[in-house]
């Protein structure tokens, strides 16, 4: 509106050469990108009747063509905006859909367990993207508090729909297994299950790092399986600790390639003591050089958080390390063993 009575009032300053008028069908054809049907019509009309006026006055400025020019954009104009209309709304049924799986796939942990503060990030690689091939997952079990998170090779849909073979898997064994082993095993069975159900010639298999830490209660420690995933960082007594597997223990579905021996580890987890699960996402995130991020010298340098306050402090500066471009998924979890105090009050 503000470009059709610009052009307007410059028709009526300026000589007549200048012919001003004749930018008036750009004013509908802008508005059809932000206005819809109706106010982009009635600008058109707005523009025709200026021309009409602009004529009355100056009988060279109105000409037919100007008109058929602003009748002609006006209703190419108005048809554009409904199919942007009818595009927006598709997206955000698209958006509605995409944030309900993701609420399935990926659905919010508890800020608590037992004596276990928990929290979690994650950051989509594509700006629109809602979920992706990496994932986590937490259960409060009989043997514990259980965690899970994991990265599946590959990207899109199908990325997801392994994905969610394993959490889905995790969520129903993990309170029935009575070690970790025996969760790998049958989370190991449903990604291969998935995999040839799923298979296509034109893409590789599926296959996925995965780690589980199981927090006994009251134990003070915590058992580690490491499925080739990036190692946990330990934050003990204020130091830094990478906790690297034992032995290695093969990614799944590449057992019966490279063979079913599983470690598990166990680590002293004492009241106070943090442990941040991440995926290959943080520790591959490039900065303008292409220089991975620093992860341990970070945790150093960071010290000892909350978890939320942690993992907030890693989400700002993963941002600002790679100046707002992420290459790939990230997923994050932040666990701590709360003090527990007299008549078994947690603080």
């Amino acid at each position: 509106m503000i470009l059709a009575v610009v052009i307007t009032c410059l028709a009526f300053a300026t000589p007549r050469e200048i012919a001003f008028s004749r930018l008036l069908p750009a004013a509908p054809a802008l508005a059809a990108a932000m206005w819809p049907v109706v106010p982009t019509i009635l600008l058109g009309v707005f523009c025709l009747l200026a021309m009409v006026s602009l004529s009355l006055f100056y009988t060279d400025l109105g000409t037919p063509y100007t008109a058929a020019a602003i009748v002609v954009v006006t209703l190419v104009a108005a048809y554009t905006s409904r199919l942007r209309l009818h595009r927006e709304e598709m997206l955000l049924q698209v958006r509605l859909v995409a944030d309900a799986a993701q609420k399935v796939l990926l659905r919010p942990l508890p800020c608590r367990i037992q004596d276990v503060d928990i929290e979690s990030l994650y950051l989509a690689a594509q700006e629109q993207a809602r979920i992706g091939g990496d994932f986590y997952e937490v259960a409060d079990t009989p043997y514990g508090v259980r965690l899970l998170i994991g990265d599946v090779r590959g990207k899109g849909l199908s990325a997801v729909g392994a994905a969610a073979a394993v959490i889905n898997c995790f969520r129903e064994n993990a309170y029935d297994q009575p070690d970790l082993k025996s969760v790998i095993h049958r989370l190991e069975t449903s990604i291969r299950r998935y995999s040839v159900s799923s298979l296509d010639p034109d893409r590789p298999e599926h296959f996925a790092t995965a780690l589980i830490a199981e927090i006994p209660p009251g134990g003070g420690q915590v058992r580690i399986l490491n499925c080739g995933h990036p190692p946990p960082m330990l934050i003990q007594d204020g130091r830094i600790r990478v906790l690297e597997p034992t032995a290695a223990s093969p990614p799944l579905n590449l057992a019966s390639l490279l063979g079913d021996d599983y470690c598990v580890d166990t680590v002293s987890f004492a009241p106070g003591d943090q442990i941040l699960l991440y995926t290959d996402g943080v520790t591959e995130t490039r900065d303008r050089t292409g220089t991975f991020f620093p992860l341990p010298d970070w945790m150093r340098r960071t010290g000892p958080a909350p978890p939320r306050e942690l993992l907030d402090r890693l989400h700002r500066d993963l941002l600002h390390y790679s100046g707002g471009r992420l290459d790939d998924d990230i997923a994050a979890v932040a666990v701590r063993r709360r003090h527990t105090g007299m008549h078994g009050i947690t603080r």
